[in-house]
């Protein structure tokens, strides 16, 4: 009878789309509108996840050896609907055999409305990572100031990231970059060494020989990679290795 009383006060108050909801019969307004309301006036508590996480992460914790400074536990998922049990709750391993990195815990409530849960649990590892200390603009000759570092888990970081950022200093972004995303090596590219148009000193190496002539850049070149370069001397068009600013080197064959 209380009960039916509460309803009838809240859907007198109810929202006018609610009211109507209900002549039409559809249940989703209903519950969103009453089943909080009805919970609370029933007794109903759920059960804290918190405490259920740290429950099964110290069970978890008897079955490993200990963490390292970069290891951490992820537990979960864990529902979030169960009613509070009035009884402490016992934490057990599901099954002795379980996998190096990972268990599954059981949580059992042992009460008149009892109730268990599995929650898996598993290790994962930690790495300092680099990120963008800001928006970062295509062709960039990034400097420290540019970088910064986090400790991220290992399970979401890109291929190719990077965990130093001496590893990204003097390199050039080869595409935008936005502020707080990872660096990855697909996203830089060595400063050019030599650029299109620019003079250059051509060395070759002659029979232990080393000869240098005056040359002038065809193309822009990346530190050792090829370029190709006109000998001014000859005016020959040939190719090189670029191998410092201004310095291309002239494989003989």
């Amino acid at each position: 009878m209380a009960r039916r009383l509460l309803v009838n006060s809240i859907m007198q108050s109810a929202p006018k789309f609610c009211r109507a909801a209900r002549l039409r019969r559809q249940a989703l307004c209903w519950c969103v509108t009453l089943l909080p309301l009805l919970a609370a006036a029933e007794g109903f508590e759920r059960q804290d996840v918190k405490q259920l996480e740290a429950l099964a992460k110290t069970e978890a914790a008897l079955q490993f050896p200990p963490l390292t400074e970069r290891q951490r536990f992820l537990v979960g998922p864990i529902d979030t609907q169960l009613q509070k049990c009035q009884r402490p709750i016992r934490p057990m391993v599901a099954s002795a055999m379980h996998m190096r990195d990972r268990v599954t815990i059981e949580l059992i409530c042992e009460e008149a409305k009892s109730w268990h849960i599995y929650v898996p649990v598993r290790i994962i590892g930690t790495s300092p990572v680099v990120v963008a200390a800001h928006a970062i603009v295509a062709g960039t000759v990034l400097k420290a100031a540019d970088l910064k570092v986090e400790e991220r888990d290992l399970s979401e970081l890109p291929l190719g990231f990077l965990d130093d950022p001496a590893i990204a200093v003097g390199l050039t972004a080869s595409r935008p970059i936005a502020g707080g995303a990872y660096l990855t090596n697909q996203q830089l590219m060595a400063a050019k060494a030599v650029q299109r148009g620019q003079s250059v000193t051509l060395i070759a190496d002659a029979g232990g020989v080393s000869v240098r002539m005056a040359g002038r850049a065809l193309s822009d070149g990346l530190m050792n990679q090829r370029v190709r370069v006109q000998n001014l001397s000859s005016g020959k068009v040939i190719e090189g290795i670029a191998r410092s600013e201004q310095v291309v080197e002239i494989i003989l064959q």
